[in-house]
C-alpha cells in the first residue's frame, strides 16, 4: 500500500480514538486495571428522593449508558487492532483470506478487518 495513503488512514484511525476516548469519558471511568476499558458512572440525577419513578429512570440511563458503552469499547479494539496492525506492516488485509482489502473500503472503514467478498463470513 502507498505510503501516504496508509499514514492518511492511520491519521484517521488515530483521530477516531481519541474521540472515542473524549465520548467514553463523558459518562464512564477508565479501568485502572484493563486498558481500553471503561465503567459507566450510574447517572446522578440530582434528586435524592427515592420515589420509584425517579428510581426508574436512573436505572434506565444507566442500562442504556451501559450498551453505548460497549459498543464504544468494541469500536476502540476495532481502531486499536488496525493501529496494531500498521505498526507491524500487516494491515490491510482481509482476516479471512488474506487478501488486500479494497482501497474504498479501508477509506470508509479505516478499522475494517475483511474483505467486501468475505464481509458475510466473518
Amino acid at each position: 500500500m502507498d505510503k501516504k495513503i496508509l499514514a492518511e488512514l492511520k491519521k484517521k484511525l488515530e483521530k477516531e480514538k481519541a474521540l472515542l476516548k473524549e465520548d467514553l469519558l463523558k459518562f464512564a471511568d477508565k479501568d485502572k486495571k484493563l486498558p481500553d476499558d471503561y465503567d459507566t458512572r450510574f447517572p446522578d440525577m440530582g434528586g435524592r428522593s427515592s420515589a420509584p419513578d425517579e428510581s426508574a429512570k436512573e436505572v434506565e440511563t444507566y442500562e442504556n449508558l451501559l450498551a453505548i458503552e460497549y459498543a464504544l469499547e468494541l469500536r476502540l479494539k476495532e481502531v486499536n487492532e488496525a493501529l496494531k496492525k500498521i505498526e507491524n506492516n500487516a494491515y490491510g488485509y482481509c482476516k479471512i483470506c488474506n487478501k488486500p482489502i479494497e482501497l474504498g473500503r479501508l477509506k470508509a472503514n479505516p478499522a475494517a478487518e475483511t474483505c467486501l467478498l468475505c464481509i458475510d463470513k466473518a
